[in-house]
């Protein structure tokens, strides 16, 4: 049975005894209203970045969040000031109630904006069935335009679906589009101006992404990293006329190239430039929240849920978390050891 939406007395809590907005807010001043849910661990490719080739131990279905524990969750942050949501995974077009959970996300109070973030192999057949759902932002993780490096990349196939998804969803009127490049040196970094050619005939933002040390342990120490000021520069030395124009917060650095309809971003994940402007709450598959990406520390909403506590309770749980988040992310990673072994158990 489908859960009710929640009622204003049930969401009183959020509303009259903390503050007009109820915003989460934590130590350093920092508020958050943008909320990351994974809604699976599955991934039908294997990045050499994300996971190991013979993948890692996924979590049964009755470990991860139901769609009505989702919404509940997503119900309660919305009365606290949420008001963006972004699913992500594993690769969530595989979880088989995606387009259901969307429709009753599009429903709920408070909630302006719902985007995704997908590897794209799967997104043309459903592109249009996802707008009508109430998607209004897609992410596409795209770490090469040539075949063979794809290959080797996602250690799968597949990158003429990835094209043809791109080109449904810039058809879409889907108002964001952005395509997600992990840069990596010595392997994908010499596409940089493939990539921008992207921008030249399509409102798309192409973002390119330093590595991050969620890769199972494989190939983090081989000396693929390439840093964010090291792309920027690699990227004024081969484009002419970039100018820079306004992004979103994870965007630090964003260009346009002159006569080009969209635009390219860098972003520092590694170098951890951005922490200051952190805007975001992460929930895992398996129902943690995590309030930092590299954060050592996890609190268990799902179990809290499936022990009967209310939204107040669970309201109260997530802003005791955020309270905690560390200064940034170098802080968070120096607390103890390694909770999760691969970006699929955290959520792209």
């Amino acid at each position: 049975m489908r859960m009710e939406k929640t009622t204003h007395t049930q969401t009183s809590f959020f509303r009259d005894e903390q503050s007009a907005n109820s915003l989460i807010s934590d130590r350093f001043g920092r508020t958050f209203n943008y909320l990351r849910l994974s809604v699976n661990e599955y991934c039908n490719l294997r990045c050499i970045y994300c996971m190991p080739e013979e993948g890692v131990p996924f979590r049964s279905q009755d470990k991860l969040l139901t769609t009505d524990e989702i919404c509940r969750l997503i119900e309660t942050t919305s009365q606290m000031g949420v008001s963006k949501i972004r699913f992500t995974g594993g690769e969530p077009l595989l979880r088989k109630d995606l387009l259901e959970l969307i429709q009753l996300v599009h429903e709920i109070d408070g909630i302006d904006s719902i985007h995704l973030t997908t590897n794209g192999t799967l997104l043309s057949k459903q592109i249009n069935s996802l707008k009508d759902a109430g998607l209004t932002g897609i992410n596409i993780s795209l770490d090469t335009l040539n075949p063979e490096k794809f290959n080797s990349i996602t250690r799968g196939e597949g990158l003429d679906l990835v094209l043809d998804g791109l080109e449904k969803a810039n058809q879409s009127g889907i108002s964001s589009i952005k395509v997600n490049v992990v840069v990596m040196r010595d392997f994908n970094n010499d596409e940089l101006l493939d990539f921008i050619q992207l921008t030249k005939e399509n409102d798309v933002t192409v973002r390119f992404i330093e590595l991050m040390p969620f890769d199972a342990h494989q190939i983090w120490k081989t000396g693929k990293f390439y840093r964010a000021e090291q792309i920027i520069s690699d990227l004024k030395k081969q484009v002419d006329e970039l100018v820079p124009v306004n992004g979103s917060r994870t965007e630090h650095h964003i260009f346009r190239k002159n006569g080009y309809k969209g635009k390219v971003a860098v972003i520092p994940s590694y170098t951890r430039n951005l922490c200051g402007e952190c805007n975001r709450i992460r929930i895992t598959a398996d129902g943690k929240l995590m309030n930092c990406l590299y954060s050592q520390n996890e609190t268990n909403l799902r179990d809290a849920m499936r022990n009967g506590s209310s939204n107040e309770e669970i309201g109260s749980f997530i802003l005791d978390a955020m309270m905690k988040k560390h200064k940034d992310g170098w802080d968070a990673q120096n607390q103890g050891n390694d909770n999760r072994e691969s970006m699929t158990q955290i959520g792209g």
